[in-house]
């Protein structure tokens, strides 16, 4: 009866020992967040950027959007002069992104996409000109990994060069 005894109680010893192993894996801090009910209050949630130790923020947003502003509709028009730049960031999902452009947005006349290719025609219904400049449908026009600077100076002269002097708008 006694064995019986040791073996329940070394049981119960390795549960325990287990379970604080677990526990450093799950939460290796002092703090472990998943038990501290401070960071559920409505007062933690309110502020994103408020430090978690309460020191001033090493972060402060330069652009303070309100949510209309974020959650605010624009109209493209396919048919007219509107034009999509895609301006995908170094790994962040770009290249994912800008193949959904040309592969799967459903559209009056979708992008034209031949097997073995990896740039699409995106010509606007009845026209030869493009609504989507991207690497997948105008190429490396602007560079390569051009950023908001270079796009801002290249994608005006490029998307002229390929229309004619009286279709070109003025800017």
């Amino acid at each position: 009866m006694e064995d019986r005894s040791h073996k329940v109680l070394l049981a119960l010893v390795m549960l325990f020992l287990f379970a604080v192993i677990v526990l450093q894996y799950v939460c290796p801090g002092t703090e472990c967040q998943l038990l501290r009910l401070r960071a559920l209050s409505p007062a933690a949630a309110a502020d994103p950027y408020r430090a978690e130790d309460e020191t001033p923020a090493r972060f402060v947003p330069r652009f303070n959007f309100s949510a209309d502003d974020l959650l605010r509709r624009g109209d493209f028009n396919i048919k007219g002069g509107d034009l999509i730049v895609f301006l995908p960031i170094q790994k962040t999902g770009g290249t994912t992104c800008g193949r959904h452009l040309v592969r799967n947005i459903q559209l009056e006349q979708p992008c034209e996409c031949r097997a073995g290719q990896k740039k699409c025609t995106c010509h606007r219904p009845g026209k030869r000109e493009t609504w989507l400049f991207s690497r997948f449908s105008t190429g490396w026009s602007c560079g390569l990994h051009a950023d908001w600077t270079e796009l801002t100076n290249c994608v005006p002269s490029v998307v002229d060069s390929k229309k004619e002097v009286r279709l070109r708008p003025s800017r």
